[in-house]
């Protein structure tokens, strides 16, 4: 899918300009505005209203900066002082830096006295009918406000009259709480409600001090981008119901990964703390995402913590099943597939399974009898919205295709008539639920004489299952996938696997040792290494190497999109 941002980079060809920045002559590309010309050279210009990625507004005036241009002589040409360049001539009010493109020869002040002037006096303004409640507010840690009123506020306030009242604790939407004390009318949620997902909801009512955020009348906001307004609001009007009051952000330790909701690979932040995750937000990428993430990739990370989880390796025993050790079950399952005959054996795998589970996986499959076994992946499909949710739902699809794992679904039905014919009689289903599909009867599933389940949740699959192996969540996971337009990404480990689970990887690689793979890795770096000195694709390279925003791989064309496979749970 086409990034739907790239109409916000400047041309690489962008003539440059040359601008005096606190007396330092740069060279910055036409078409940068003040704020941003000042942030390439290292000075910092405070403000509310301004992002990069929408429309300006010039209404928190808090970007109040200094500008010039060259003096001109008699003649109209410019001034020059003794190094040779232009003399500037300073105007006597400050500009907006947000609304102001820099030009040929302008000049910048972003930390002149009456520059510090303009902003204690914004700021003044801006807290006259804020209310005092940051020891409770859950921006608290990253409020704008907050923080520039510290830098850049006075000591104290000469307000004196009663506060405004405005409503407070307002149900807006599915996912969003607004209080309008706190809203210092920036108008980013409106403008990117707007121009950004196209649902014109929200504006201001009336004037002046009664000044107040809402949504239209019989409207909501209730978008799958909602969420991205409460990421870009710089106090804390709007908040998240998910994770409202759940935990104070300066205890949070983030983590870069990626979403894995969909074949996009969203760049996030995975907030945690003490092996609980409680938000994910997104992390800039423009070969990506952007600044943006949809509200339901945001929000599908509750599945980690639920009660039911899988923590304890399970082994059938007669007609039920006991926790056995590690070093117990992986022998004995190795022992029991070496039985089949490699046309008897069969593997599901999973579009949500890392290239380097993917490897180790085709490695399996080779010692188990190589292309005699069948294998595909369950594909999942939905509607593209045209902003960033993909149509594929598993986030690795072009990995699993890599690695000769995936046929898109064309071997699925074959794998069902090997087993209700008896020609297929041992089953390894990685990371789905067979039935979840009207294509996968309890019928079929009970004629496996050897099912291995390996998952995270128990479902009605793995309770069939000879044998269930307790894996790991995307959170879980260190390791790399390929998104939809071929770019290789990284997920990074923000909390360990409860209980007994283990790393897919580890799963494998212990499973590949027991069928006579050998035993010589023993970190995921060293399986990625490995699967590059094998895998043209991945040549000389390493995860580290892959850096926080990924790079793009030489593949094939994407296949054809998968054929649709209702299952709301079995991606779990």
């Amino acid at each position: 899918m086409k990034n739907p941002f790239d109409h916000d980079l400047l041309p690489a060809d962008a003539p440059l300009l040359n601008v005096q920045v606190d007396g330092v002559w740069m060279q910055f590309p036409r078409g940068l505005n003040a704020i941003e010309v000042a942030r390439r050279a290292g000075k910092f210009v405070p403000h509310y209203c301004y992002h990069p990625k929408l429309s300006i507004s010039g209404n928190c005036r808090m970007c109040l900066v200094e500008l010039g241009s060259p003096k001109l002589d008699h003649d109209r040409k410019p001034v020059l002082a003794a190094d040779g360049r232009p003399e500037i001539s300073w105007m006597h009010k400050p500009q907006i830096g947000c609304a102001t493109l820099v030009a040929e020869g302008m000049g910048l002040r972003t930390d002149s006295p009456m520059v510090e002037e303009c902003r204690k006096g914004v700021m003044e303004f801006l807290l006259i009918n804020h209310p005092l409640d940051c020891p409770i507010c859950d921006q608290a840690g990253e409020c704008k406000l907050q923080e520039y009123s510290v830098q850049y506020g006075n000591d104290g306030s000469r307000f004196t009259d009663d506060k405004v009242k405005k409503p407070k604790r307002v149900d807006i939407g599915e996912r969003i709480v607004l209080d309008d004390e706190r809203c210092i009318m920036c108008s980013r949620c409106i403008r990117f409600s707007k121009e950004m997902v196209h649902d014109d909801v929200l504006g201001f009512i009336d004037r002046g001090s009664h000044t107040t955020l809402a949504v239209h009348p019989g409207k909501r906001l209730d978008n799958n981008y909602s969420l991205n307004t409460v990421d870009i609001c710089p106090v804390g009007a709007l908040t998240t119901k998910d994770f409202r009051f759940q935990m104070r952000v300066w205890f949070l330790k983030e983590t870069k990964s990626i979403c894995t909701g969909c074949a996009t690979g969203c760049n996030t932040l995975v907030g945690s703390r003490e092996n609980l995750v409680y938000r994910q937000t997104p992390r800039e990428n423009e070969a990506v995402n952007s600044h943006w993430m949809c509200d339901q990739g945001r929000l599908g990370f509750h599945y980690i913590h639920l009660p039911e989880r899988l923590v304890q390796p399970m082994a059938k025993v007669g007609q039920g099943k006991l926790p056995t050790p590690w070093a117990e079950l992986i022998p004995s399952l190795a022992a029991q597939l070496r039985t089949h005959a490699p046309k008897k054996i069969a593997i599901v795998a999973s579009g949500r399974l890392t290239n380097e589970e993917a490897f180790l996986l085709a490695e399996i499959r080779h010692l188990l009898g190589g292309e005699d076994v069948l294998t595909d992946i369950v594909p999942r499909t939905g509607e593209a919205d045209g902003i960033l949710r993909s149509a594929d739902l598993n986030p690795n699809s072009r990995g699993l295709e890599l690695f000769g794992l995936s046929a898109q679904g064309q071997n699925l039905g074959q794998i069902r008539h090997g087993i209700d014919t008896g020609r297929i009689d041992a089953l390894f289903v990685l990371h789905e639920n067979l039935l979840d599909t009207a294509a996968w009867p309890l019928s079929t599933v009970r004629n496996i004489k050897l099912l291995v389940v390996q998952s995270i949740l128990p479902c009605p699959t793995s309770e069939l299952a000879d044998f269930v192996l307790p894996g790991a969540s995307f959170a879980e996971k260190r390791g790399s996938m390929i998104n939809g337009e071929g770019r290789l990404q990284r997920l990074n480990k923000a909390i360990s696997t409860p209980g007994h689970a283990l790393d897919d990887w580890q799963i494998l690689l212990q499973l590949k040792a027991a069928l006579g793979g050998g035993n010589g890795l023993h970190s995921i770096e060293e399986v990625f290494k490995a699967m590059a000195e094998a895998t043209p694709a991945f040549a000389g390279l390493s995860l580290s190497k892959i850096g926080d925003l990924g790079l793009d791989l030489k593949l094939p064309d994407a296949s054809t999109p998968p054929r649709a496979i209702p299952s709301p749970h079995s991606a779990i």
